[in-house]
């Protein structure tokens, strides 16, 4: 009998994410770096606001997150009025592709960017078109070469991932001037927190009206596991996203621990003190096996081999010693390995194991 139920065009054109693995069997001293988590977990704040919350499990969360938009503009200087808080990033994403992309638009991601930009695109119907990069940084000049009357969105990731190069404002500020009045650009700020005095485009935003930020509290705030993001961009924009946002879309849990983790100046201090110092001996330390990287901007590096088979061998010997990083092949770089920056002893062990493959390979 013919099937004749079939999704929309583009749904059968989306690739399955995979997370980063977290078990190696047989194994109880695992040790994670594959998906870019916080060695240190979440503020003490955060962990004692989501206990209380038990106490509201049957009272639908409030819809309009206001007590959570105040604590994030008051912590980053922001208007509350600008701000759209979602189910992590990915749900201010998919907002924007919902909000102004579709059948019969198009939507411009880059050679190396996060493949939820292209994954969001094909799910609202819309085709996304890809842009190469300049030595694993988003080029500027590519984007503009890729707009047409049917660009509606540009997604770039700054800091990116999986590269962890970044755009500094002047480019940034260049390209978003230099774009038709049809198009927005969304910068994705899921790594924003780790560049030191970045507002990840806030005043770029507050100056213009085609310009969009993602944040997350994913990463420096330790909170992936309860998927909470959130969105700043121009009032009519933030607008219409909340017109398609579901009203319940975020839980009392999830608003009042968020809520107490980005008021936890002093904790995310700290996080990014250690990630700053830990990352750079990494890099240093690896550099000096032969295993370079991009100087990063996030809280994790790209370490870059000779070839595909050499980053597969270096990826088998972590495994062998209990560490999992991230294979990064599907974001068009099979000669390189996403290493999160963990702890001073994380790090320690990785260059460890990696020093054990440079000696078998020797």
């Amino acid at each position: 009998m013919t099937n004749l139920i079939s999704p929309k065009p583009g749904i059968d054109q989306i690739a399955l994410y995979q997370g980063g693995a977290s078990q190696l069997e047989g194994r109880n001293d695992v040790l994670k770096l594959s998906s870019n988590e916080n060695p240190f977990g979440v503020p003490d704040a955060a962990k004692t606001a989501l206990i209380a919350s038990a106490n509201t499990l049957h009272r639908y969360p409030p819809t309009d997150h206001a007590d959570l938009r105040a604590a994030i503009a008051e912590v980053h200087g922001l208007d509350a009025d600008r701000i759209i808080c979602g189910a992590g990033s990915d749900e201010v994403i998919e907002f924007l592709c919902q909000a102004y992309a579709g059948q019969g638009t198009e939507v411009i991601t880059t050679e190396h960017g996060f493949s939820m930009h292209r994954i969001s695109a094909l799910a609202s119907g819309a085709t996304p078109v890809e842009v190469p990069e300049r030595d694993r940084v988003v080029d500027i000049g590519a984007i503009l070469n890729g707009v047409t009357d049917k660009t509606r969105l540009i997604f770039i990731a700054n800091p990116a991932n999986p590269t962890a190069t970044m755009l500094d404002d002047d480019t940034t500020r260049t390209l978003a001037e230099a774009l038709p009045p049809h198009v927005i650009l969304v910068l994705d700020g899921a790594y924003a927190e780790y560049v030191d005095g970045f507002d990840g485009g806030a005043a770029l935003i507050e100056a213009r009206s085609n310009v969009v930020m993602t944040r997350t509290f994913s990463k420096l705030y330790g909170l992936g596991g309860l998927r909470i993001g959130w969105g700043y961009g121009p009032v009519p924009i933030i607008e219409n996203l909340n017109r398609v946002r579901g009203p319940f879309n975020l839980s009392n849990t999830q608003l009042v621990t968020a809520e107490a983790a980005v008021r936890d100046t002093a904790w995310a201090a700290r996080c990014l003190s250690e990630n700053t110092k830990n990352r750079a001996w990494l890099a240093d330390a690896l550099a000096a096996l032969d295993v370079p990287s991009d100087a990063s901007s996030a809280n994790f590096i790209l370490a870059r081999f000779a070839n595909q088979a050499a980053a597969d061998a270096c990826e088998e010997v972590l495994r062998e010693d209990g560490i999992l990083v991230r294979k990064v092949a599907g974001y068009k770089l099979p000669e390189c390995l996403r290493i999160t920056v963990g702890s001073e002893a994380d790090c320690r062990r990785v260059v460890t194991s990696v020093r054990r493959f440079r000696e078998i390979q020797s």
